[in-house]
């Protein structure tokens, strides 16, 4: 019974991580796929499938933007709980700290930094705060532990669109491949009544065998002509 529970529970906890990432479900009879309600034809089913595929697409480049801004984030963030660190062990002595600074693209100016134990964050948005070095030193350390882990959830939700990605496409395939078969179907039988058509207008009927009863060769018939 607590196998049953950790089972579901394991289960819930899956869908929620991916939430918002609807899943794609495999089609394993196509036929009985294609009775369903609103699976009038086969066109219109891999429309529909192809929506869903363009919808997943989509997600990934949503996906793929979030996770290029947190890859970068994160060395930034790094750099500067550094920086916070030196400053931590420079505050109680007198000398100062000696650093560059930048004022444009690819310029830099040499500065010499008293010990202090206030220093500025960039929060967004041109805004700015002053904090102590040990809380600027807490909200970033928080900061990268939040970044970190939205990266590895990103990570997963990528790994799982990309199995949506091959489920779709296979689905597509396998709708595709049964269209194919029940045109070539309906073409054999269509020939095949036009050749009755023609051997019965001409007086014609042919010699039905029972081992080749429902044949092309033999689809309205099961006796034989004397």
């Amino acid at each position: 019974m607590a196998t049953t529970i950790d089972s579901s529970n394991a289960v819930q906890a899956a869908k929620k991580k991916h939430l918002g990432i609807p899943e794609a479900i495999f089609v394993e009879d196509v036929e009985s796929f294609m009775k369903q309600p609103g699976n009038d034809t086969a066109d219109a089913v891999l429309r529909k499938l192809d929506e869903q595929y363009q919808k997943y697409k989509y997600m990934e480049l949503n996906l793929a933007q979030k996770k290029q801004r947190l890859k970068s984030q994160i060395p930034q963030i790094k750099q500067t709980l550094e920086i916070l660190r030196h400053m931590q062990k420079k505050k109680d002595t007198t000398d100062p700290m000696e650093t560059h600074f930048l004022l444009a693209d690819n310029v830099y100016c040499k500065a010499s930094v008293p010990p202090t134990d206030k220093v500025c964050l960039w929060l967004g948005a041109n805004v700015m705060l002053e904090y102590d070095i040990d809380e600027a030193q807490a909200l970033l350390e928080k900061n990268l532990a939040v970044a970190s882990r939205n990266l590895d959830s990103l990570e997963e939700d990528l790994d799982f669109l990309r199995d949506q990605f091959t489920t779709t496409e296979v689905n597509m395939a396998r709708v595709y491949n049964w269209d194919v078969k029940r045109r070539s179907k309906d073409n054999l039988l269509k020939s095949a009544e036009k050749k009755w058509a023609r051997g019965a207008g001409r007086g014609v009927v042919q010699r039905c065998n029972p081992e080749t009863y429902m044949s092309a060769n033999c689809l309205f018939f099961h006796w034989t002509s004397s």
